[in-house]
């Protein structure tokens, strides 16, 4: 039996637990056939408390690898770290002349540990070039304040607000993903299809082992597009899948722990409920 193909164009992590190596494990999980489109190389320096050094690849070879992959006929794909406004511009280019339909645009801007955009252009280029071909876009907090441009997003109504101007924008769906920062009791994530608000909400879980947790999100997403499932289905599965990751995340070492992919498929899922609001 053929499988769906599914495509990541991210970046890679040398540590493993996000970027690409976090989608194809996750497509893995979801028994879609992983694919990958390389646009930047990220390493951690262990003598510099783990800090980040982000190698761009050369456009001619995202080029190349665009053009490998896309002519098999992708199901579903997801974007990732695009560090540079051409990256982005080819990449958007890329999926627009390739009909893919099922699209998830995750706009990464900044490392995790990192609290500046990794390349201010970079937002009005994913605004020009991504959302429009986003069937889905799952923006955190920091980034859907950044593309929709209110800033500090702290509570679900501003959430609300970033969600509108994010949709008006382009992308057909958007899931603004809950953090820290967020004035709530639980760990919410807000979906929006240009009609209504659904509140996706777990029990927050204490730990700082969630290294990849929101390329994992969005590559679930991807699957379970790839899949046959509609948005919401798609959404509510992955908001499952990445719960259970976080849950069973462990510590790889002194500075990180990435989340565990196949926890969804080894261990009970933690309770999603879904609220209109």
């Amino acid at each position: 039996m053929a499988l769906k193909k599914t495509l990541t164009i991210a970046g890679s992590d040398t540590s493993g637990g996000a970027g690409l190596q976090a989608d194809l494990k996750t497509f893995q999980e979801h028994g879609t056939y992983g694919m990958t489109a390389i646009t930047v190389i990220a390493t951690m320096d262990p003598d510099n408390n783990w800090s980040h050094g982000v190698y761009t690849l050369p456009i001619d070879v995202l080029k190349e690898q665009l053009k490998t992959a896309l002519s098999v006929g992708i199901d579903a794909l997801k974007t990732g770290m695009l560090s540079t406004e051409e990256v982005i511009r080819t990449a958007g280019e890329g999926i627009r002349d390739s009909g893919t339909t099922h699209v998830v645009i995750d706009p990464v801007m900044v490392c995790k540990g990192e609290d500046e955009v990794l390349n201010p252009g970079t937002v009005g280029a994913m605004v020009e070039y991504l959302l429009p071909v986003a069937e889905v876009a799952t923006p955190n907090l920091f980034e859907a304040g950044q593309l929709s441009g209110l800033g500090a997003l702290t509570t679900v109504d501003d959430m609300k607000k970033a969600a509108e101007k994010i949709h008006g924008l382009g992308a057909k769906h958007v899931v603004i993903k809950g953090g820290k920062q967020l004035q709530h009791d639980k760990a919410v994530d807000l979906y929006f299809d240009g009609s209504r608000f659904l509140l996706l909400e777990t029990d927050k879980i204490d730990t700082t082992y969630n290294h990849g947790a929101g390329c994992t999100f969005a590559a679930a997403i991807t699957a379970n597009l790839a899949n046959g499932l509609d948005v919401r289905d798609a959404v509510l599965e992955a908001k499952k899948f990445v719960a259970a990751a976080i849950q069973h995340g462990w510590q790889l070492n002194q500075f990180v722990g990435p989340v565990l992919h196949g926890a969804k498929n080894q261990f009970e899922t933690p309770e999603v409920t879904v609220k209109e609001i």
